[in-house]
Parts: C-alpha cells; structure tokens; sequence
C-alpha cells in the first residue's frame, strides 16, 4: 500500500488568518457592495475555516437566488442546513463576524491575505503530494512534471479578469495603440512571418496566441514551421525555439541550412553536392551561425517541461526571452496529467499550451496532424482539410486562436476546373480560423527539392 503523508507528520501546520476570513464575511453583511464584490473575488475552498467556508457557501446560494444576505436570512439558512447545533449557535457566530470588522473601507486588504494564505496552502499541500509521490513513485521523469504540472494550475488559477467599464477598457486600447505607433512598435505588434499576404490576413503572429498548423503527411507543415522559425529569427531577431519530438536537432538544422543555401536536399543528404552548392553552403552556414533559434529534441515532452526549458533561456541575464515557440508536432506530446483517454490528454495538452502562450505572452505555434476524413468522406469534392478533421480531440479547435491548414492539390494529382493537371509549384495555406479577424486562402510557392515556401504575387482569396 502506498505511503500517504501528513503535514502533522512533517511539523507543518496550514497557514491562515482567522481574522481575516472573518472581517471579510462580516463586511459583507454589512454592506451589499461589498458583498456584490466578495462574490467574484473569492471561492468557498478559499476559506481554511469550515464554519467560514459554510457560512460563505450559504451566502452564495442565498446571493445566486436573488435572496437577501443578512444576519437573519443568513442564520436560518445555516441552521436549516445544519451547519451549526441550532439557531442559537449559527446567531452567535454571525453576530461575532458582523462585530469583527476592524474597516469596511479596508476589505479589499482582507480579500488579499485570504487569498494569498489560500495559494499558500495549495503550494503546501503540492509539495505534500510530491514528496508522498517521490516515495511510492520511482519514475523521476513523472516526478518532475507532475510536480510542474501541479505549480502550472496554482500559476494559472490566479489569472483573473475582473467586470471593467467602457471607460477603463478604452484607455487600455487607447494606451495600445500608443504603442502600436511608437517608435517601439515591433515589441507589441504580432510577429511578421515572411509571409506577405499571410500577415496581411493575421496581422503578424499574434503574441500569446496559440496558432495550430495542421495537414495530412507530406503536405509540408515541418518544413512551413521551418521557414516561419527562419525568417523571424533572421529577419525579426526574435529568439525562437524549435520542440521536435519527431526529428533530431541535427535534422532540423540540415533542414534549415538546405533551405536557406537553395541546396537540392537529396543532395545535401547524400554529401554530393558540387563547388556551386559548397560555396552557398558555407554562406548559408556564417549567415545562420548568430542566428537567435534554439532546438530541443525530447521525445513525448509536456507542456511543463516546455515551460520550464523555455524560464531557463529566460532566466540568463544573457539571452534575449524566446518571443516564439514552435511544437513539432501536438499528438507527439504528453500530458503532466493521468488522463482516461488520448482525447483528455490531448485536451489538457492544448489548454495548458494557451495558458503558457498567454502567461509567455508568445504565440505558441503547435504542428498537428489531421485524420483521414479529407481523404476519405464521400461527398467531398475536394481534399481540402476542414476543422472538423482535427484529429484527437475538438478542444484543438476550441482552444486555438489561429488554425492553419497546409494543402496542396498536386498532392493528390487531382484535375483542376480546366481539366489541366495542379501546379506542383503551388500550396495553399488556408486561415480556417482566426479569433482577430478574417478568414482567407493565402496562396504561396511551394520547392520541393528546397523544402521550403514563397511569397506569390497574388492576393489571397476568402475561406
């Protein structure tokens, strides 16, 4: 049987503020803003008392019923529930609250510390977990995530975002666009691609957006991924990091480098190349040597390792901070978390993903591969993918700010509307979802023997 730890056991005692908790309660009763304002700021688990947690639950009902929140409303409700031994009781305790109140004008202090000693307790009671999961659990691996899994879901249930008014909303914007003007521009707006008309539709990466960049095998998502992750590093200057778990490093970069010299890749493979592609390969080489791209080949990684690779470039006075990050590819990643089943995996991978994209303030580009209903549905007339054939799990969608699907006719060796056989020099790259704006068909060059995408000059088409 496994072990299971008491914080009794260790000598640690949960932190709280008595006083606090109950002032808190207390200026409720005693004023109704402050208890319209309570509701939204605080959660019945944030309450180390049970009395106190009860006594905030009953508000609660009575508040979600449209009821009055008073000592007398309050005391039959906590007595009918049997909170307390009879009315007397839940009386005496209401009326000591409503008397503990040192300043109503000070709740706002008394939120904080009885949110802050709630953090507190859910860090505690984590490194309980951990330290009882270290001593039944001989995998590290698993450790290590679980345990920043755990420091990942207390960081983000403290993301909150208040009722704001008009005003205070157009301030924000009008400050924005300050920005956005300035002379320090590129540190707010999204994050060109090199892709002239792709940008036009996203207006740049957008930072703290998670992009999902999804088609069939051999459509080219690596090798679009790739030239994205060239051209902001090299023409933006913006650090990036590259997660493949499917290629190693030393595959990414002859990737990169064959690209970027116009080296046949089957010749840069093989090594058989002649004085004309040396010559490109060596400018290739001393172009790309200072280049800001990092790369990490861990195979089945989660979102917390990620995270915690990524606050360690961060973390070197040296380094610029990553500005983007590049998954290859979705279902190749991990959950921090036991889940049921591959799709509640796959959804706890795109959530978390969001929250670091938002928490980085990054867009987080993550590669995924698409089922076979393209390919497969009758009554399709094309194999153009669709967003219902994301595969895994509809959370893909539902969580990602930008979808990006790569297609390419040639591919299938289909016939166009003139009967003339598809351009193998032509790709599509279609916007199917974009939370900031328009959806489009963005028509780019495709090389295959270069691996690599280009601009065409011709505008991109509506979706």
């Amino acid at each position: 049987m496994p072990k299971e730890l008491s914080l009794a056991s260790l000598g640690i005692q949960m932190p709280y503020n008595m006083q606090a908790e109950q002032s808190v309660l207390g200026a409720a009763l005693l004023d109704e803003a402050v208890l319209n304002r309570l509701m939204g700021a605080l959660k019945p688990e944030m309450f180390y008392s049970d009395q106190n947690r009860a006594v905030f639950e009953q508000m609660l009902t009575l508040f979600s019923e449209n009821e009055a929140v008073d000592v007398i409303t309050l005391v039959d409700a906590l007595a009918q529930n049997g909170v307390f031994n009879g009315p007397d009781e839940a009386k005496t305790y209401i009326a000591q609250i409503a008397e503990t109140v040192p300043a109503i004008s000070n709740v706002d202090s008394y939120i904080k510390i009885v949110e802050e000693k709630y953090q507190t307790r859910r860090l505690i009671e984590a490194a309980r977990e951990t330290l009882e999961q270290a001593v039944n659990e001989p995998d590290s691996e698993y450790l290590l995530e679980s345990a920043e899994q755990k420091l990942y879901d207390i960081r983000g249930g403290q993301e909150k975002s208040g009722v704001k008014m008009m005003s205070d909303a157009i301030r924000e914007v009008i400050a924005k666009m300050q920005k956005l003007s300035g002379a320090d521009r590129d540190k707010y707006a999204g994050i060109p691609t090199g892709f002239n008309y792709l940008d036009t539709v996203l207006t740049g990466l957008g930072r703290s957006d998670l992009i999902i960049l999804a088609a069939r095998p051999g459509m080219g998502k690596t090798s679009f991924a790739l030239n994205i992750a060239t051209n902001v590093a090299r023409q933006q200057k913006v650090p990036t990091i590259i997660f493949s778990l499917e290629m190693t490093c030393e595959q990414l970069t002859d990737r990169i480098v064959s690209s970027v010299a116009g080296i046949d890749s089957q010749a840069f493979r093989t090594g058989q190349m002649n004085n004309s592609d040396w010559s490109d390969f060596a400018n290739a080489t001393a172009l790309l040597y200072n280049v800001p791209i990092y790369m990490d080949d861990s195979s089945g990684i989660s979102v917390p390792e990620i995270k915690a690779k990524i606050r360690q470039i961060n973390l070197n006075p040296k380094n610029e901070p990553i500005g983007l990050v590049i998954i290859d590819y979705l279902q190749l990643m991990q959950s921090a978390k036991r889940t049921e089943s591959r799709v509640q995996e796959i959804s706890d991978i795109t959530r978390n993903l969001k929250i670091m994209a938002k928490e980085l303030n990054v867009p987080v580009i993550a590669l995924s591969q698409l089922s076979r209903a393209a390919e497969k549905t009758a009554g399709r007339s094309d194999h153009r993918p669709q967003l219902s054939d994301l595969r895994d799990s509809g959370s893909i969608e539902q969580d990602a700010d930008v979808v990006l699907f790569l297609y390419r006719a040639a591919y299938y060796n289909r016939q166009n509307g003139e009967g003339e056989q598809a351009n193998e020099n032509e790709a599509e790259c279609i916007v199917a979802k974009n939370r900031h704006g328009e959806t489009s068909i963005v028509r780019l060059g495709w090389d295959g023997a270069h691996t690599r995408f280009s601009n065409l000059d011709q505008i991109h088409e509506e979706y």
